[in-house]
């Protein structure tokens, strides 16, 4: 064991655990250090983001995801202007196909107003097809904030000046047990002890059971769920221009398949959402029988299902059957051919699921003594890192107790 004795150690090496790191070390002069259990940063949910740089228009006006969306966005956007990282504002269309979702797109456009997005408009019919020509709809929101970037360029970079400040970050590291004392709290990892006077929790996939091994009672449990993408074949990148959405169903935390023109070139499309077998199950064949035990006997997980089997199956049906996905596809571009898209990438969303089946929607952030424990950091945590990291970096100094 090390005779250092850290005045913080964050769990996590994505996004947000940088972020926080990053935020924490531009406050004052600290001992710190980043743990991150695999042979990188940014390995889970950062390395297989698609890219987007959201701009708020979803949310809940005066909930923790607008708030820091919103603030997010904008510090992302000059965060890579001033260190040279490639990003485009390229801006979104999110179009309704049937009018039975009109209602819904004029929910959107209040809560994007409520949340101060500054020249979103309505389009016509024709006005979609001057942003993008083989896209169809019978009415559409033009969103000028959203934009498109590397997230785990970002990352690196977070990185690279948390080091410059004097943090350290250690991969390899997975952390497995936890004591504490009235003076500091010690770490068990698969790197041995690690001394520390605060922790923060920003685990993501693993962190309600971070939480728990902490002593720290989480009240959700993470049920991952797979995203599954397609790419469109070079010779039909024209399709789309930039970022194309439908709208979304209010019942469901996802926002349904989308096409994404990416910053360093090509066009993905989807993702559908599916059960992962695995918290970091990336293909179907990923299995953990330990996994699926806490899935299959969470009460949540059930009643949770019993609310959405409908839903659920037809997600499935698009993982297992490329036609179903390329119809849903389809319904914004409708010249889309079966041959023109092929399998590519996957995520998979650490969602955090209540007792009673609800997803939980906003970011949700426990606090215990000298812990602070991330517990739901879905999209947009990535576009929002930085005022998410800002916002934790303030509670650490209210609640932490730093070394002199």
């Amino acid at each position: 064991m090390s005779d250092t004795c850290y005045d913080v150690a964050i769990i996590g090496g994505g996004i947000v655990g940088l972020a926080t790191a990053l935020k924490l070390t531009e406050r004052r002069p600290l001992k710190l250090i980043v743990l991150e259990a695999e042979d990188q940063l940014a390995a889970h949910q950062t390395g297989h983001n698609s890219g987007v740089i959201h701009s708020g228009l979803y949310y809940k006006p005066g909930s923790l995801k607008a708030r820091n969306c919103v603030a997010g966005r904008e510090a992302m956007y000059e965060f890579c202007q001033e260190h040279g990282i490639a990003h485009d504002r390229c801006g979104k269309v999110v179009v309704a196909t049937h009018p039975s979702e009109i209602p819904r797109l004029d929910n959107l456009e209040a809560r994007g107003r409520a949340n101060g997005l500054d020249g979103i408009r309505r389009l016509r019919p024709e006005e979609i097809k001057e942003i993008e020509p083989h896209v169809a709809g019978i009415d559409g929101l033009w969103v000028p904030q959203t934009g498109i970037v590397d997230y785990k360029q970002v990352a690196e970079k977070y990185a690279e000046l948390i080091r410059r400040a004097g943090g350290v970050i250690q991969t390899n590291t997975r952390f497995i047990g936890h004591a504490s004392n009235r003076r500091e709290q010690i770490l068990q990892t698969t790197q041995g002890e690690i001394r520390t006077r605060n922790l923060i929790n920003c685990g993501g996939l693993q962190c309600d059971r971070v939480a728990r091994l902490c002593g720290v009672a989480p009240g959700i449990q993470i049920v991952p769920f797979r995203g599954e993408y397609y790419e469109l074949i070079p010779e039909r990148h024209s399709l789309i221009k930039n970022l194309v959405y439908p709208v979304p169903d209010p019942r469901f935390p996802f926002l349904g398949v989308h096409f994404t023109r990416m910053i360093h070139g090509g066009v993905e499309a989807g993702p559908n959402a599916v059960l992962a077998f695995k918290r970091e199950g990336y293909t179907k064949t990923i299995i953990s029988p330990r996994d699926l035990w806490e899935v299959f006997t969470y009460d949540g997980f059930w009643a949770l299902a019993r609310k959405h089997w409908q839903i659920s199956l037809g997600e499935f049906n698009r993982s297992f059957r490329k036609h179903a996905f390329i119809r849903a596809l389809q319904r914004l571009l409708p010249e889309l051919r079966y041959e023109d898209a092929h399998p590519a990438g996957a995520g998979v969303r650490a969602q955090a699921l209540a007792p009673d089946g609800a997803l939980l929607d906003d970011f949700h952030i426990v606090e215990a003594w000298r812990m602070i424990h991330v517990l739901n950091a879905p999209s947009p945590a990535a576009t929002a890192s930085l005022s998410i990291g800002e916002t934790i970096a303030g509670m650490a100094e209210r609640q932490f107790e730093f070394g002199s």
